[in-house]
């Protein structure tokens, strides 16, 4: 991967700005884009402390043709891509019957067909140089979580539409990994509403188990309890610089306790393994 092309989505803070800065920092090639280039600063002296430098271009992941746009002119301006690394997205909490329908079709935008838009578009590139998609998931792809009913489907439907693209990429020279973080230290919980979606239940049934959630969400989101930004990022960083990439990693020893209450094959492997031969050729 050195010297090699990597397209991040969602660079702004968090994890998306640590993978960007510890890429670059490992010889890589990197374009970070996010949805407002107004808020780049961060980015811009993280990578000026640690002596890199990062392509940075404006991108909002639910514009199917900005989508296409940009990674059109990724290749055009540096000749290939190598790695594409899907991390931005939204949460979301409240319960369906408080919430709209609307709230609901904005979180499988930005955090389901934005994947599915940049796989898509990046595809005949990676392809071309037997790259690799690596996307930011979330133990919530695994485990269904009160009050993130809307953040938790999209990221099942993200988990099940890369276990299913695994061997369709893998035949045509393509590796994929799902990446699933538990709580992280970064803005995110923060940007998720929680807020929003106290005032929507205050007074009604919901109200209990809201605020009891709500508790638990700060308890573990503090910085005692929670993996920091760059943690993440090694991980993802080692992902990309694998010679063989699992398909599916957690990103600490919590995160793979708390996916294996219902997740047994860790690695992907044993799923692989089973679906690969769904589609190998007949040698006969």
């Amino acid at each position: 991967m050195n010297e090699s092309i990597v397209l991040i989505t969602g660079t702004s803070s968090g994890i998306g700005l640590a993978t960007a800065v510890a890429a670059a920092s490992r010889g890589a090639t990197v374009v970070a884009t996010m949805r407002d280039v107004a808020k780049a600063g961060p980015l811009q002296d993280a990578a000026r402390a640690a002596g890199v430098e990062v392509d940075i271009r404006a991108l909002d992941v639910t514009d199917a043709a900005a989508v296409v746009a940009v990674v059109d002119a990724v290749v055009a301006d540096h000749g290939r891509l190598d790695a594409l690394v899907n991390n931005a997205g939204a949460g979301h909490v409240g319960t369906i019957e408080q919430d709209s329908l609307d709230e609901y079709r904005a979180a499988m935008e930005v955090n389901y067909f934005g994947v599915v838009a940049l796989t898509k578009a990046a595809l005949p590139h990676l392809r071309a140089s037997n790259g690799r998609v690596v996307t930011v998931s979330s133990v919530g792809g695994i485990v269904g979580q009160p009050f993130n009913e809307a953040y938790c489907a999209a990221k099942f439907a993200v988990e099940g539409f890369l276990e299913s693209l695994a061997p369709v990429a893998a035949s045509v020279g393509v590796s994929v990994t799902i990446v699933e973080p538990g709580a992280v230290t970064t803005e995110f919980a923060g940007n998720a509403g929680i807020g929003a979606a106290l005032e929507r239940v205050a007074g009604t049934a919901y109200a209990p188990a809201l605020d009891a959630y709500v508790r638990h969400a700060r308890a573990t989101s503090d910085a005692s309890a929670a993996q920091k930004p760059g943690d993440v990022a090694a991980v993802i960083t080692d992902v990309l610089w694998a010679e063989n990439p699992p398909t599916r990693v957690q990103t600490s020893a919590a995160a793979e306790r708390f996916v294996g209450i219902t997740l047994r094959d860790l690695d992907g492997s044993a799923v692989q393994a089973v679906t690969s031969g769904w589609i190998a050729p007949d040698r006969t």
